[in-house]
């Protein structure tokens, strides 16, 4: 049986859900700010920003699986130029990770949204699991840490990042039985 995923628009009652996510997810916390989540990160991820980017660009999606929130992408459409996405944060619970559901996720939403041809990306150095995404997707990863943390003011003890950015057509993801539902995701996709 397939494993089905659904992606959708995030709205303010996923708020617990998303706190348990994070919570879940400390390892990308610790690697990304030196620090585990705290309570004002739903909303700062909601308000960051590339620097010169409209709000309207900004996407939160939530995915689901059995009810709950188990994962999340923070992506800005149209950024740094018009036929690029910015993805600020993709995390999955891990328990939910290595099943497909990322590739398949990112399969889906890039065939929602045509005009994309790049993918830009922050990683955490020393973030293993997302690297390794990254890199098994098609994105190539820089070798050393950027100048920057992504679209988020840096906190006290945070390290630059790793960039990496995928070639659309370079983009590879095998089918590993997950069916992605983004039937909740309104707006447009691309852009």
């Amino acid at each position: 049986m397939a494993l089905r995923i659904k992606v959708r628009d995030f709205v303010p009652e996923d708020e617990p859900g998303v706190l348990e996510l994070f919570a879940a997810c400390e390892d990308w916390f610790v690697a990304a700010t030196g620090q585990p989540s705290g309570p004002g990160d739903v909303q700062s991820m909601y308000y960051a920003l590339p620097p010169g980017c409209a709000p309207e660009r900004k996407r939160l999606l939530v995915l689901e699986a059995e009810g709950r929130v188990t994962g999340l992408v923070d992506a800005v459409l149209g950024h740094p130029d018009p036929q690029s996405c910015a993805v600020g944060c993709w995390l999955l619970a891990p328990h939910w990770r290595r099943r497909g559901i990322g590739g398949a996720v990112a399969r889906a939403l890039l065939s929602a949204a045509p005009a994309v041809r790049r993918v830009t990306a922050v990683l955490p150095p020393g973030w293993a699991p997302g690297t390794a995404f990254a890199r098994a997707t098609g994105f190539r990863v820089a070798g050393a840490p950027g100048v920057s943390v992504g679209d988020r003011n840096a906190g006290p003890v945070e390290r630059a990042a790793l960039r990496a950015e995928l070639d659309v057509r370079s983009f590879r993801a095998g089918d590993r039985g997950v069916v992605v539902d983004r039937t909740g995701v309104s707006g447009p996709t691309a852009g």
